[in-house]
């Protein structure tokens, strides 16, 4: 069998043929492992803070955070990092997870917000974690990667110019490779859908329907690279080229398995950040409409004495 096709110095040639089960197991990456523990251990450090004085955090965003990491450690911290390596479909699993469906749940933590509450202010004149976390919100480095003319197009590129190119291949090669190309999928996902989902402070805040418009100027470009690879006739990448044979699969069959995932995926953040963003929608329609309900008990007397005094003005100046 020709291993040419495959990194990890044989490290996966035997593995046994995928199950959900097998892929489950703990894999336990430690790159992974550890920024998922320190993700909930922060956050639940910052969650206790605010409590301790006194200050509430709502449970939904506690769910959310704790999902985000839940989902990224599933995929990483288990044997379908292992099968990543020599699955296509498995590796494309991993990748729509930590790019599109991780992220998404991750900001509906409200991190940044968090973070902002909860890092005790460093005093006058000095800096801080807190004074360099807002510097960095208001940098021009922010503005620019977070601005949909950066952000789409590298959403796009991270498919097409990472996967039809030899770098794919050269990632793939070791386990390092592979750990900083999830990173990259993970960091993409948090800038592409930050704005968008628009939980926590940023440098841009596009109004509802330009964040409808900037989800789905991403997707359909998702779902044309899903159905590239189901309707390719030969192997578009060399990692995948020769599966071991002790997986018992196809190469072919598994890049048509990998498009329909990598197409299905693509379709469900669009859902996911519809439902939010039309939730978040009507709540600040409902916050507005109760503002202007205060300001008008607050000032309906006063209107309706103003208006009878011109109405009472103009009485006088007609006769």
């Amino acid at each position: 069998m020709d291993h040419s096709g495959h990194g990890m110095d044989g490290m996966n040639m035997d593995l046994p043929p995928f199950t959900l089960g097998r892929g489950l197991e703990f894999g336990g990456d430690p790159f992974f492992l550890v920024g998922c523990l320190l993700g909930l251990a922060l956050y639940g450090w910052a969650v206790l803070r605010l409590r301790r004085r006194g200050d509430a955090w709502p449970v939904g965003r506690i769910v959310a955070w704790a999902l985000g990491v839940v989902t990224v450690a599933l995929v990483m911290c288990t044997k379908l990092n292992d099968y990543g390596m020599a699955m296509f479909s498995v590796h494309m699993v991993q990748h729509m997870v930590v790019s599109m469906l991780s992220p998404i749940l991750l900001l509906l933590g409200a991190p940044v917000t968090l973070a902002l509450r909860a890092l005790p202010a460093a005093g006058r004149g000095r800096k801080g974690p807190r004074e360099l976390l807002v510097a960095l919100l208001h940098s021009r480095y922010m503005r620019i990667i977070t601005h949909p003319a950066f952000t789409i197009p590298l959403f796009i590129a991270s498919l097409y110019a990472l996967y039809f190119s030899p770098l794919f291949d050269f990632l793939m090669e070791s386990r390092a490779g592979h750990i900083g190309m999830m990173v990259h999928f993970l960091a993409v996902g948090l800038v592409f859908f930050w704005p968008i989902m628009g939980v926590d402070p940023g440098p841009h805040r596009p109004g509802y329907v330009m964040r409808m418009l900037e989800l789905f100027a991403g997707m359909p470009f998702h779902a044309f690279f899903g159905i590239a690879l189901m309707m390719a006739s030969e192997p578009m990448v060399d990692t995948f080229v020769h599966p071991p044979a002790s997986l018992g699969i196809e190469a072919l069959a598994d890049q048509t398995a990998a498009g329909g995932i990598a197409w299905a995926f693509s379709e469900i953040p669009s859902v996911v950040v519809l439902i939010a963003l039309v939730y978040q929608w009507y709540k600040s329609e409902k916050r507005q409409s109760q503002r202007t309900d205060r300001a008008a008990d607050r000032n309906g007397d006063k209107d309706l004495a103003d208006y009878n005094a011109y109405l009472a003005s103009l009485h006088a100046r007609g006769r």
